[in-house]
């Protein structure tokens, strides 16, 4: 299996200088991840965005688009910030041809009481296993974007019964 990676920043990236006030979204994490997991398939990692999910334009989540649809790779994997990932993730349906997963983390890959791992290797299982579409992995569970949304106050990602229209 080959996978093209592609990087949007989030809180997965976040790079804190005090007690979680004063940040910047740092370099992509995914390679350390997957370097001390001891992963034994090839990959790609393109750097698309260092950003806040927050602060992601409609041209932001164009230009995501348009890399992947001209990535050669038909498995994708994109790490994205929580806040705005259904969006993203919306956003991207109808790309043919491509199993695309979007994951991200709720504490910095940095943080030693982070989940970045655990979404990450979720997110690598399913982007190997899924149909071709569009999904997001959180919380050890795989969602279809059009029926999923953040939860903030639980700090999870959950299944709502009935997408936007």
């Amino acid at each position: 299996m080959k996978l093209h990676i592609l990087t949007a920043g989030g809180t997965i990236d976040k790079v804190y200088f005090d007690a979680k006030s004063e940040y910047e979204v740092g370099s992509p994490q995914v390679t350390e991840i997957l370097r001390e997991a001891n992963v034994t398939f090839d990959y790609t990692l393109e750097s698309v965005l260092r950003k806040d999910s927050l602060e992601l334009t409609e041209a932001d989540r164009q230009l995501i688009r348009d890399r992947i649809a001209a990535s050669a790779c038909d498995r994708i994997l994109v790490t994205h910030g929580t806040d705005t990932m259904i969006q993203t993730a919306r956003a991207l349906a109808g790309i043919p041809g491509k199993t695309i997963v979007l994951t991200g983390s709720m504490q910095p890959a940095r943080f030693r009481n982070t989940d970045a791992g655990f979404n990450i290797g979720v997110a690598i299982g399913a982007v190997q296993c899924l149909p071709p579409g569009v999904y997001v992995a959180m919380n050890g569970r795989v969602f279809d974007p059009r029926r999923a949304q953040k939860n903030v106050a639980k700090h999870w990602f959950e299944e709502v019964k009935a997408g936007p229209p």
